[in-house]
């Protein structure tokens, strides 16, 4: 599917141009999506799509294969990972030889490896495995090495890839249609063809700005890139290990500058620790002193078992065991811990709580399954807050009825005209202001008073 308006513009710049392609994206409403922005120009572009959907950002490198004594002009494309487009009808016009076509090949591999190494700094890239990827440039001229980064993203087995860009040439968007599920682009002009017509400042990006930006969007290989911001959260990776290498847990840390307490996301079935709602509701207790860790309790091959995603006291024993890890980490050690489950992952964090005991000391729940913990809520002894929408009637009958069961402090709260995943405008972000203040309230070390 192809998107387009019928009102041309200009873009100032790349920053302009990500905004205005952020919009259109954001209208998609991706399920668990992570962005991959093709360097240089893409990642500009791609750190506001990112942001805009409280995503993980990465870059996908992707290079143009030059054509011999006239390197500007593409005879193809190659992406890391092996994947490569040709262009044989201009490989045969320009009567390029095999050998040529081969040292050709290789000098854009070269270019690719080295490039990867100077963005990663050997860091693994993030998984695409079952995800919505969001492939991003900042405009398709030929296309080429847009086909050759999503033909690399395809390797991966993701569920989804959309291609989004602020302006693309008629014949590469035709071109590109058939080989995502999505193409978004803001802009598509006809004429006289340079992606550099449509900014007003399109100037080269360098290395530098491509590292700073994927060291904002957290990634941790991009983070020497530049000296650590006092005034910025601390972001990394999780792995937490299980006894097992198979069995480590991967999660997502961030933790302000004098956070009060941790909170210990759960997630519900069918989601992950991307899950764009949990994401933008952890930014927001982030801003408010409180780090956050978000975690997939299940690796990838144990997600393809069902019964997996319905055991909730393996969800429980695995958040605890998160807990455990985060009092072994510097600077985790001291913060007081709350967790935040939705939907199923509700369930998990107050079974989990119950094993716990005084080691969790608030628990919140967003259109929670509390439910399926029935037989362990007698036992947590943590406050807890249980947020349901106004229009989410079965599950706000089920949480009405674990009041009873709840010997611990307790208190529903409705969130009136939200639905079961607080799709509606500004419903997510009274989720996180109720949050906050639980959390707040209840995780404030007591050494402060």
């Amino acid at each position: 599917m192809a998107t387009a308006r019928a009102r041309l513009r200009i873009f100032h710049d790349r920053r302009d141009a990500g905004q205005a392609l952020a919009s259109a994206v954001a209208a998609l409403r991706l399920e668990d999506p992570v962005v991959l922005g093709l360097p240089r120009g893409g990642v500009p572009v791609a750190y506001e799509v990112a942001r805009a959907l409280g995503a993980p950002l990465d870059v996908l490198v992707a290079r143009k294969i030059g054509a011999p004594g006239n390197p500007e002009f593409a005879i193809g494309a190659v992406a890391e990972g092996g994947a490569r487009v040709l262009d044989h009808e201009s490989i045969g016009a320009l009567l390029i030889s095999h050998e040529e076509l081969e040292h050709a090949i290789a000098d854009a591999r070269a270019e690719v490896d080295a490039r990867v190494e100077r963005y990663r700094d050997r860091a693994p890239p993030l998984s695409l495995q079952g995800r919505t990827v969001v492939v991003v440039d900042d405009g398709l001229a030929t296309g080429a090495t847009a086909r050759a980064a999503v033909r690399a993203v395809r390797e991966h087995a993701p569920q989804r890839v959309v291609l989004a860009v602020p302006v693309g040439s008629p014949r590469a968007v035709e071109l590109l249609t058939p080989e995502v599920d999505d193409v978004v682009c803001v802009e598509v002009p006809g004429g006289a063809w340079a992606v550099g017509y449509w900014y007003e400042h399109f100037g080269q990006t360098s290395d530098h700005e491509v590292l700073e930006l994927l060291r904002r969007a957290g990634m941790p290989a991009a983070a020497p890139a530049a000296a650590a911001d006092p005034d910025q959260p601390l972001r990394r990776s999780a792995s937490i290990e299980l006894g097992d290498p198979r069995l480590a847990l991967q999660g997502d840390l961030v933790v302000p500058d004098h956070a009060i307490g941790l909170v210990i996301f759960a997630h519900g079935s069918g989601s992950s620790r991307h899950s764009p709602r949990n994401r933008h509701v952890a930014q927001l207790l982030n801003a408010g002193g409180l780090a956050t860790l978000l975690i997939d309790l299940l690796t990838p091959d144990e997600e393809r078992d069902r019964g997996n995603v319905f055991d909730i006291a393996l969800l429980a024993r695995r958040l605890v065991a998160a807990t455990a890890w985060a009092r072994e980490q510097a600077e985790l050690a001291a913060l007081p811990v709350g967790y935040f489950g939705a939907s199923t992952g509700a369930a998990a964090a107050l079974w989990a709580a119950a094993d716990a005991g005084e080691r969790v000391r608030a628990v919140v729940s967003r259109g929670g399954r509390p439910d399926l913990a029935t037989a362990r809520l007698h036992a947590v002894t943590a406050p807890v807050l249980l947020i349901v929408g106004g229009h989410d009637s079965l599950v706000l009958d089920l949480n009405r009825e674990a009041i009873g069961h709840l010997q611990a402090p307790s208190q529903l709260t409705i969130v009136p005209g939200a639905t079961h995943l607080f799709e509606e405008p500004g419903a997510l972000d009274e989720i996180a202001r109720l949050a906050t203040g639980w959390f707040t309230r209840h995780l404030a070390r007591r050494d402060r008073g």
